[in-house]
Protein backbone atom coordinates (compact mmCIF):
# COMPACT_ATOMS: atom_id res chain seq x y z
CA UNK A 1 0.00 0.00 0.00
CA UNK A 2 1.19 3.40 -1.15
CA UNK A 3 1.70 6.67 1.51
CA UNK A 4 -1.13 7.83 -0.31
CA UNK A 5 -3.59 5.11 0.40
CA UNK A 6 -2.77 5.29 3.54
CA UNK A 7 -3.31 8.42 4.09
CA UNK A 8 -6.48 8.18 1.89
CA UNK A 9 -7.42 5.55 4.41
CA UNK A 10 -6.84 7.68 7.33
CA UNK A 11 -8.65 9.91 6.15
CA UNK A 12 -12.17 7.70 5.62
CA UNK A 13 -11.17 6.46 9.45
CA UNK A 14 -11.24 10.15 10.87
CA UNK A 15 -14.39 11.21 8.13
CA UNK A 16 -16.37 7.76 9.50
CA UNK A 17 -15.61 9.21 13.36
CA UNK A 18 -16.66 12.65 12.78
CA UNK A 19 -19.83 11.48 11.22
CA UNK A 20 -20.31 9.03 14.62
CA UNK A 21 -19.68 11.57 17.01
CA UNK A 22 -22.05 14.35 15.18
CA UNK A 23 -24.89 11.94 15.21
CA UNK A 24 -24.05 11.28 19.01
CA UNK A 25 -24.57 15.00 19.66
CA UNK A 26 -27.47 15.17 17.58
CA UNK A 27 -29.07 12.52 20.09
CA UNK A 28 -27.78 14.34 22.75
CA UNK A 29 -28.64 17.44 22.21
CA UNK A 30 -32.42 16.20 21.41
CA UNK A 31 -32.35 14.41 24.73
CA UNK A 32 -31.53 17.56 26.65
CA UNK A 33 -34.07 19.49 24.36
CA UNK A 34 -36.80 16.97 25.93
CA UNK A 35 -35.40 17.02 29.58
CA UNK A 36 -35.09 20.74 29.41
CA UNK A 37 -39.45 20.56 27.95
CA UNK A 38 -40.11 18.31 30.85
CA UNK A 39 -38.27 20.38 33.72
CA UNK A 40 -39.76 23.23 32.24
CA UNK A 41 -43.81 22.05 32.09
CA UNK A 42 -42.91 20.13 35.29
CA UNK A 43 -42.62 24.20 36.86
CA UNK A 44 -38.88 24.45 37.47
CA UNK A 45 -37.18 27.75 36.95
CA UNK A 46 -34.73 28.50 33.40
CA UNK A 47 -32.09 29.59 36.07
CA UNK A 48 -32.02 26.31 37.57
CA UNK A 49 -32.26 24.38 34.01
CA UNK A 50 -29.84 26.55 32.62
CA UNK A 51 -27.31 25.43 35.60
CA UNK A 52 -27.72 21.98 35.37
CA UNK A 53 -27.35 21.89 31.91
CA UNK A 54 -24.15 23.95 31.97
CA UNK A 55 -25.98 26.61 29.57
CA UNK A 56 -26.52 30.34 29.54
CA UNK A 57 -30.43 30.92 30.15
CA UNK A 58 -30.47 32.26 26.18
CA UNK A 59 -28.84 28.66 25.30
CA UNK A 60 -31.45 27.23 27.18
CA UNK A 61 -34.26 28.87 25.16
CA UNK A 62 -32.76 28.82 21.82
CA UNK A 63 -32.58 24.95 22.69
CA UNK A 64 -36.55 25.01 23.94
CA UNK A 65 -37.15 27.03 20.41
CA UNK A 66 -35.41 24.53 18.44
CA UNK A 67 -37.58 22.29 16.65
CA UNK A 68 -35.44 18.76 15.33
Amino acid sequence: MSEQDRLIRGIRSAAKKRDKADAARREAINDLRLHCEAAREAGASITRIASEAGLSRQGVYDLLAERP
